[in-house]
């Protein structure tokens, strides 16, 4: 398997509040990574600070999964076609995360 930047899945929606990141639905950095447990999919790239991080103008991109167990997982690469992030069970979870 062989991705390029532009075929890396977007992220299209964060709606977490208290992200360094995010920015009224819109994630700021460059590439997100999925991590978690068998049944979570958490946004490992969640930082909880005051500070804003970020990029100023980005299309934030899913840059690893960690989730093996997902639909959309190829080699720990994701293969959805966008992917949307929302509140989860501790911060921030991958809403797209599916199990077969």
């Amino acid at each position: 398997m062989s991705m390029t930047l532009d075929e890396l899945p977007a992220v299209t929606e964060c709606s977490v509040s208290g992200c360094s990141y995010n920015d009224h639905s819109h994630c700021h950095a460059a590439a997100v990574t999925i991590a978690g447990s068998v049944g979570d999919a958490e946004c490992a790239t969640f930082i909880p600070l005051g500070t804003k991080g970020g990029l100023d103008k980005v299309v934030t991109h899913v840059g690893a999964c960690q989730r093996s167990e997902c639909v959309h997982n190829e080699a720990l690469e994701c293969t959805a076609t966008a992917v949307r992030v929302g509140p989860g069970a501790v911060d921030a979870d991958c809403l797209t995360y599916e199990t077969a």
